[in-house]
């Protein structure tokens, strides 16, 4: 090969590697870059697919973390185990009250607590929860008759209840989901649900739910008033501030968080990946002119806002805020999450890491996405941490021991 062939092979080489530079300098400054500066262990991401239940696969997942967080090893928990056993404990309700508290698919955190102190716990081999002959969990029709049937019960037609009613009830649970696994093999060693619970060394009780809302005194418990709360659980209610507080000093000290949070904003894309607050308005946003911007379908109108491109400024969220969104519907429970750590995008702000129980498709980071801290500020409705994640000024505070 001549000088003048290899001057030129010279030459391409460092205006390809220059134009490769130029495209992956460009690739950075378009769209979100996550750098992730603190993850926690957690388990392989799940489905709940079509059923009301990411109450029990964030809350399973929380604890399959905090085991390993313990140097348990690693466990898959069984989600409908959990659910099936819920749905005993709110049928009891619904009857007693007359119907008169909600009943449905939904749930809370620390109906996975109540479920581990009262019914156990087991592994995912010995309850999979799927009798209806589908791989994955479809809940439509058992919902419908489960609620049926309680309805049924409290119209009282025999003007007293039978003694058979919950075994009926239980009957139905058993064909849907399976029957309850009085006994079963687990590495070789027979268990219960409550000996396979003892066995895992997790306790319940050390495990307490946050929130921050002004209509009832800080630094108090209180009844949540969301549907979903059918078991009437307490949480702790503290200054925003301080629920941004505990939320960092958890994670930075190893500990995971059961997450609810209202996911109904356009400013949440699961498609995406992220979920965040913009700053300016509808009207200011697009930079169209109002009738122009009134002209367009809901689907340009979204379009036009929200194509996530890359990050940009976030309200800037208050106390007030929060609580307007709450009293105004705004901000409801639907969805449970778990947070496993802390990540920066390319221009410094700060997201958590969430943990999604929707698989690993049509989601721009494999069952993962990122929440900017203004959405978690704002759109949090509450979640469950190990009592020891809680600063202990605010552990004081609030008198936990």
């Amino acid at each position: 090969m001549n000088l003048l062939k290899i001057i030129s092979l010279a030459l391409i080489l460092i205006i390809g590697l220059n134009v490769s530079a130029q495209d992956n300098t460009e690739k950075k400054d378009t769209g979100y870059v996550f750098t992730n500066v603190k993850e926690l262990k957690t388990t392989s991401v799940k489905d709940q697919y079509r059923s009301g239940t990411c109450w029990s696969f964030s809350s399973i997942s929380f604890i399959e973390s905090e085991l390993m967080r313990m140097g348990k090893g690693e466990y898959d928990l069984s989600e409908m185990f959990v659910v099936r056993q819920s749905y005993i404990d709110k049928a009891d309700l619904y009857v007693r009250m007359h119907g008169s508290v909600n009943f449905a698919g939904g749930g809370a955190f620390h109906d996975i607590t109540n479920c581990m102190k009262k019914y156990g716990v087991v592994p995912e081999e010995a309850y999979l929860g799927l009798e209806i002959g589908e791989k994955k969990h479809i809940h439509g029709e058992m919902d419908a008759v489960l609620k049926s049937f309680v309805d049924a019960i409290i119209k009282n037609p025999n003007r007293q209840l039978t003694p058979v009613w919950k075994k009926a009830y239980s009957g139905i649970l058993d064909a849907y989901l399976g029957k309850y696994p009085e006994n079963f093999t687990y590495k070789g060693k027979n268990y219960t649900p409550q000996t396979f619970a003892k066995d895992l060394g997790v306790n319940p009780d050390d495990y307490i739910e946050i929130t921050s809302f002004t209509h009832h005194p800080f630094y108090s418990k209180f009844i949540m008033e969301v549907p979903d709360n059918w078991g009437l659980g307490e949480v702790y209610n503290v200054p925003l501030k301080e629920m941004e507080e505990i939320m960092d000093y958890a994670i930075n000290n190893g500990y995971s968080i059961a997450w609810g949070a209202d996911v109904s904003e356009k400013g949440f894309s699961w498609k995406n990946g992220v979920a965040i607050v913009p700053e300016q308005d509808i009207a200011v946003l697009n930079d169209l002119e109002r009738s122009k911007w009134e002209a367009l379908s809901e689907k340009d109108k979204e379009a036009a806002l929200y194509k996530f491109e890359k990050p940009g400024k976030e309200k800037v969220i208050t106390q007030e805020m929060r609580q307007e969104g709450f009293d105004n519907y705004n901000t409801g429970d639907d969805h449970g999450m778990h947070i496993t750590g802390i990540a920066k995008d390319q221009n410094g702000n700060q997201y958590y890491i969430v943990k999604n129980s929707w698989n690993t498709e049509g989601n721009s980071y494999k069952g993962y996405f990122y929440a900017s801290k203004p959405y978690f500020l704002y759109k949090t409705m509450d979640f469950m941490v190990h009592k020891n994640g809680i600063p202990p000024a605010i552990r004081k505070k609030l008198g936990i021991n």
